[in-house]
């Protein structure tokens, strides 16, 4: 009898992280999901042990954070850092330049630029989520990644409020931030769209010939 889980064995393995996805039903979309997100739990939990042990003086920021903000960061980041050079460039390769640096930001994700005040556990957990923001657009469900990342937030934006890890608002302070936020995610989403049809025609179009 073949083997029940082939699929996601193979996709689970690192040889596989800049492919596409055997399978892209929802389900399956969402298993790969946890199993990068959780190793990026691992990563935080080991890494944050780690860096107390080098960098006792180290404290992860903890800085302001609004529900509007978190859940435009899914849209905006997504589109900038993997779905625009997708498709412009064409290739997962390209993509994991642009994925890299959306990691090395989250770096910075701090209010005090010294090196005991860098974000490294923040950096830590996003970085096996690269791959899956990676192969998702690769796999053509750019939008589940979109939808993915603003819920997560959403998930650990509660989380973080609940236990008043930091200072929570509905909406930024300067309403402004938020119109703007909201208008770029659906202006940057639109261009994506538009994109992601005329890869899609330029392919149609190379396989008639």
């Amino acid at each position: 009898m073949a083997d029940r889980f082939a699929d996601e064995k193979a996709d689970f393995h690192p040889r596989s992280w800049l492919s596409r996805y055997r399978r892209t039903s929802i389900g399956y979309l969402i298993k790969m999901l946890l199993f990068y997100h959780g190793i990026g739990i691992v990563l935080l939990l080991v890494g944050s042990a780690a860096i107390e042990q080098v960098m006792p003086d180290h404290e992860e920021p903890s800085i302001p954070r609004s529900l509007s903000g978190v859940l435009a960061a899914g849209p905006l980041e997504e589109t900038i850092f993997f779905g625009i050079p997708f498709y412009i460039f064409g290739n997962a390769y390209s993509v994991l330049v642009t994925g890299a640096v959306w990691v090395g930001v989250h770096l910075l994700n701090t209010d005090t630029f010294s090196v005991n005040n860098l974000a490294f556990g923040n950096l830590l957990f996003v970085l096996p989520s690269l791959f899956f923001s990676v192969r998702t657009w690769v796999s053509g469900k750019g939008w589940f990644s979109i939808a993915a990342h603003s819920a997560w937030n959403g998930v650990f934006f509660a989380a973080g409020c609940s236990s008043g890890e930091f200072k929570c608002t509905a909406v930024d302070s300067d309403i402004g931030t938020t119109v703007i936020s909201g208008a770029l995610s659906a202006g940057l989403i639109a261009a994506t769209y538009v994109l992601y049809k005329r890869r899609e025609s330029k392919e149609r179009q190379r396989l008639a010939a």
